[in-house]
């Protein structure tokens, strides 16, 4: 059995109104708070990077890159990736990702949709936004809201600027 594999974009910025390049301690990341019935109620843990399974023939770079414009409906920014490796989420999926800088309006964003069986076992069935609402944290934040293998992306970020001064 081969493991799901995703990759994603951690979009990052200085915060709103702030001068010059992203310190780890004042960098905000954009989160996508994740659509759907089973995540409606929920906001601890319910939030994630914008990113999508793939499979060979398909690079992982490609696929955080596809998945990036399908999630939020705009095209990936083309700012240097940072490399932040991978995690094993609880379910056993794996998650490749990099950071990015860059800016986008989150009211611009037109996500992508899925569809399921709703309610379960009912025969009918729903369509609902991949990303339901979108939205920059500061890091800290970030890190109370976003699914928690996902974290170990937050702290890579922020030893990588920190590492590199400000970026």
């Amino acid at each position: 059995m081969t493991d799901r594999r995703s990759a994603g974009l951690l979009l990052f910025r200085p915060p709103a109104g702030g001068a010059g390049r992203a310190a780890a301690d004042t960098v905000e990341v954009l989160l996508g708070h994740m659509g759907g019935p089973f995540w409606a109620r929920r906001d601890a843990g319910a939030w994630t990077l914008p990113k999508g399974e793939y499979g060979p023939p398909e690079e992982p770079w490609d696929a955080a890159r596809r998945e990036f414009t399908e999630e939020l409906g705009l095209p990936a920014p083309d700012g240097e990736p940072l490399p932040l490796g991978e995690v094993r989420q609880s379910g056993g999926k794996v998650v490749t990702a990099w950071a990015v800088p860059g800016d986008l309006d989150p009211d611009s964003v037109t996500p992508g949709t899925f569809t399921m069986e709703w309610p379960r076992g009912s025969g009918r069935t729903a369509e609902f936004p991949e990303l339901d609402r979108v939205a920059w944290f500061p890091l800290a934040e970030a890190r109370e809201r976003i699914v928690k293998a996902q974290a170990a992306f937050l702290e890579r970020l922020a030893e990588r600027l920190t590492a590199s001064g400000d970026r």
